[in-house]
Order: structure tokens, then C-alpha cells, then sequence
């Protein structure tokens, strides 16, 4: 990748002048200042509950600030919808995917700027338009395919392919390689890299910090709402964002994990699975106390595993025994009877009902248990909420909405959702995905609570510090199968990497 530079003779694109906001009286933004140049990348990071989103959605019209300025070259701009600042070029990209998941690709990728011939939209005109951008960034995704049918990596192209239809000068991009694997990402990355040196404006938000300063021209630190950092990238490390970002120095990424008990008994024994033509014969066990990491490349049939165990997939062959007891969930609410927990890929897709309040959620899978004579009792249920907001820490009122919140809290929502019934098995499938470092650390620090109290939990993750960072075992799965198992000293980086890639 071209090494970014930074040039301070580069006219703005875009720039926040004191800006502020608030949400119900809370302020998300204090006074905010900032400045993208024109063809560079500039890096919005900090804490989830930072500000950084909506900074971004403040740029792109999908929020409107109370107080500020919003400027477009130089010159004021008040944007009524996201509309009317894409038909000034500027585009977003957010963290939760907005597609239309019946349609095929080229229908999404072109929705809205379809070339017409005498007014009609032209098929033939389509086409070529669709392949002139697939040659641009290289993807090859079929432009045929049904959105919803593609695994999320490639829905995030698609995402980016449509805000490159729409010509937009200025993209901003809310963790764009977080649903991404390694690969993809550093694709991605060299795709931002040359938009950017052929004139594009890229504000760029995430969390993953070596990232940034392999990319990013200026990276502008947020902390409470309010700018506490904007520096050039190259005088930066990952160390002094992190500091800046925390007001102190992260004392260690990742918890003690406590050993596995001697004697454990085996919670969970999987043989033979098969699971369309995604898992290919896959074993695995997971014992009380123990956190099994399973990592590998996107598309390897690791979520897949994850969800056939649940009962959220059919199984097409192969046994998945519980405590020694055969079993085969034909729904997920049987698993969940069971003990069994999933905390899924997507928290918005899968995991929350993101228009529904924080205690509505975290009460979700404890109905049954808080219902007396077929009713709810509503003291019961408000005193489970307390307990449980209070155990995970959540930042965010029982009556607030679920979506309001960063999305490190949301995350913690989620688990405690799952985690409040005390399930026997966790199956945690990304569980700090987009999300920043602090909140990390508690999600961790929360998971291996559990672990110490016996829980078992099968962890799949991209990061390979993750998996190294917290599990006694790491399982590498490569086309639908596990490849490798390592385990104590054995679990490093370049085995892991190699079993995934077969170097």
C-alpha cells in the first residue's frame, strides 16, 4: 500500500466548525471542530459513546447539529436529509448495512442513479455501468446474486460499489472493515487509499487502530464528545491514540484467563456436522470453564457451526451431544431451554430489537421465567433489568432505546440478555465487533467472569489476537472443516495464520 501523506496546503473538503448535539438532553458533541483536505483520509476514532458516528452522520445529512457549522468547500451547508448531501457528493457508508436483501446486486448498487436511455432505464446501459465499477475496485461479486443471499463481506462491497455509482467526492465510512476478514480488509483498504489519491475525500471511522495509521492522513481523536487529539498519522502509534483516547494508558488488553478445572466435564461434543455445503465435517468440544477459540477466514463455515448447534440451521449430518445427551435442536428456542446461548454476528440484524428499549431486551429470554400465572410481573421484570445494567455495565437508561446507544453498550445489552439466565454454553460469534478497545476489555472481563463461574463458550473471531488473547484451545477452520487445534504455548499467530491460508 502507498505510504498516505498529508499536505497542509490542501484546501478543505469538509469541515465541522463548533459543532454540538444532544440526544434527550445528553450531549453527544461538544463544540466539535474539525477539517478533512480534499483527496486525503482522515480518521475519526475514540471510545464507543465518543461522538465519532455522529460527527460522521452529521457530515453526511442523517443528523442535523444544534449548534455549528457544517462547511462544503469552504462554504456553509445545512443538509435536510441524506438526499440532499449525496446531490452535493457526499455519501455515507454506515456500520449497520442498508440494502435491499430480495433484490440482486446491480438492482442495489444502482438504485437510484440507474442510467435511463430516452428515459427509460436501459438494461444494456446498466450492465455496462455495473462492470465498469467492478473494474474499478475489482470485487467480481455477480451482479445477478440476491443481497441477501451474500455473506456479509460482500455486502459491505456492495454498500461501497453503490456509493461509488453515485459519484460521490466525499464518502464517509462507519467501520467499514468490521464485518470484514483480513483480506478483504486490506483490499478494502488499498481501495480507500487509491480514491483518495485520485481525489476522493474519505472520513473514515473505526476502531482498529493500526488500520487507521496504515491509511489515514489525519487522524482526529474524540473523547466525551469533544476533540482531544487532531494530528498528523504518521507521528502516531497505536499506544498514544489509545492514550489520548482513554485519558490513560490501557494496562493490558485482555483478563487473566483462569486454567480449566481439572476434571471438567465435557459441555459440549460435536461430530461429524454437516451443514449445507458450507460445513463439511466438523468435531469440536467445549468443556465447563473452558473458552474454545475458533477463527479463520470469512466463509469458512465457522458462523454456520455456530448456528447449526443452535437449532438455527438444519443439520444435515453429524451428532451434537449436551452433557453427554444426543441432541438435535429443531428450534433455537430449544436450545435455549437447554442452556445453550448464541450471541450472534450482527447485534442489529440478529442479536436486538434496535427499536425497543434497553430493559425490553435485556427481559427478552427471561419471560418465561418472570411470568406468574401466564402475566409478567412488571416488578419482577424492572428488578432483573437493574440487576442485570448494573452486573454489565451498561451506560443507558432501562426505558432508553436500545438503538441510542454506542455500540460497545449495545453489546453489552445483548450479553445480557443472553447472560442473564446463566445459560451453560455461550457460543460467541464476534462479540467486540466494532467496538472500541476500552469496551473490549469489558466484554472480555464480563465472559470470563462467567468462565470462572463454569461457563463454557466456543469464541469465533477474525482478530487472531482475540483468540490468543482468551482461549485454551484455538480450532482454524478452512473450507468447512477444522484444520488445526492448538493449545497452552502452542497458540501463536503464525500457525494459526498458516492453518487458516494453507501456507
Amino acid at each position: 500500500m502507498t505510504a498516505p501523506s498529508t499536505s497542509a496546503q490542501r484546501p478543505s473538503a469538509v469541515a465541522l466548525h463548533d459543532v454540538s448535539k444532544r440526544f434527550h438532553g445528553v450531549p453527544a458533541l461538544e463544540r466539535v471542530s474539525f477539517a478533512a483536505r480534499a483527496g486525503s483520509v482522515l480518521a475519526l476514532v475514540g471510545e464507543n459513546g465518543a461522538g465519532k458516528s455522529t460527527a460522521g452522520r452529521i457530515v453526511s445529512g442523517l443528523q442535523r447539529p444544534d449548534a455549528g457549522t457544517v462547511l462544503l468547500d469552504g462554504e456553509p451547508v445545512r443538509f435536510a436529509s441524506p438526499r440532499e448531501a449525496l446531490r452535493r457528493g457526499i455519501a455515507t457508508i454506515a456500520q449497520e448495512l442498508a440494502l435491499a436483501p430480495s433484490r440482486s446486486v446491480i438492482d442495489n448498487v444502482l438504485l437510484g442513479a440507474e442510467p435511463a436511455v430516452a428515459g427509460l432505464v436501459s438494461g444494456r446501459a446498466q450492465r455496462r455501468r455495473y462492470r465498469e465499477l467492478d473494474e474499478q475496485v475489482g470485487f467480481g461479486i455477480d451482479p445477478q446474486a440476491t443481497v441477501g443471499a451474500l455473506r456479509i463481506a460482500d455486502q459491505q462491497k456492495v454498500e461501497l460499489l453503490r456509493a461509488l455509482a453515485r459519484g460521490a467526492r466525499v464518502i464517509v465510512l462507519d467501520e467499514p472493515t468490521a464485518r470484514l476478514g483480513s483480506e478483504d480488509a486490506r483490499s478494502l483498504s488499498r481501495l480507500v487509499r487509491r480514491l483518495a489519491d485520485a481525489g476522493t475525500t474519505v472520513i473514515y471511522v473505526s476502531h482498529f487502530l493500526q488500520e487507521v495509521l496504515a491509511l489515514a492522513d489525519d487522524v482526529v481523536v474524540l473523547k466525551d464528545g469533544r476533540v482531544v487529539r487532531a494530528v498528523p498519522a504518521a507521528g502516531e502509534t497505536p499506544d498514544s491514540l489509545v492514550t489520548a483516547m482513554l485519558g490513560r494508558e490501557l494496562e493490558q488488553a485482555f483478563p487473566q484467563v483462569p486454567a480449566v478445572p481439572a476434571g471438567a466435564r465435557e459441555l459440549l461434543r460435536v461430530r461429524g456436522l454437516r451443514v449445507g455445503d458450507e460445513v463439511a465435517g466438523v468435531d469440536l468440544d467445549v468443556r465447563a470453564g473452558e473458552i474454545v477459540g475458533v477463527t479463520g477466514l470469512v466463509g469458512s463455515g465457522r458462523s454456520e457451526t455456530a448456528k447449526a448447534i443452535f437449532g438455527a440451521l438444519p443439520i444435515a449430518a453429524g451428532t451434537v451431544a449436551l452433557d453427554g445427551r444426543e441432541v438435535r435442536f429443531r428450534r433455537t428456542a430449544d436450545a435455549m431451554r437447554a442452556g445453550v446461548a448464541l450471541l450472534p454476528e450482527s447485534r442489529a440484524d440478529e442479536g436486538l430489537l434496535m427499536g425497543r428499549s434497553v430493559g425490553e431486551n435485556v427481559a427478552l429470554c427471561e419471560l418465561r421465567r418472570l411470568a406468574r400465572g401466564g402475566l409478567i410481573s412488571p416488578r419482577a421484570e424492572r428488578a432483573m433489568v437493574r440487576r442485570s445494567l448494573r452486573r454489565f455495565g451498561v451506560k443507558g437508561a432501562a426505558g432508553a432505546e436500545v438503538a441510542s446507544l454506542s455500540g460497545g453498550n449495545q453489546q453489552k445489552v445483548l450479553l445480557a440478555k443472553w447472560l442473564a439466565g446463566r445459560p451453560r454454553l455461550l457460543i460467541a460469534d464476534e462479540p467486540t465487533r466494532g467496538i472500541d478497545v476500552a469496551a473490549k476489555r469489558a466484554i472480555y472481563d464480563l465472559i470470563v467472569d462467567a468462565v470462572r463461574d463454569g461457563l463454557g463458550v466456543l469464541l469465533i473471531s477474525s482478530e487472531v489476537e482475540e483468540v490468543i488473547g482468551l482461549a485454551h484451545r484455538v480450532l482454524v477452520f478452512r473450507g468447512g472443516r477444522v484444520v488445526a487445534e492448538l493449545a497452552g504455548d502452542a497458540i501463536h499467530e503464525d500457525p494459526i495464520t498458516r492453518a487458516a491460508l494453507a501456507a
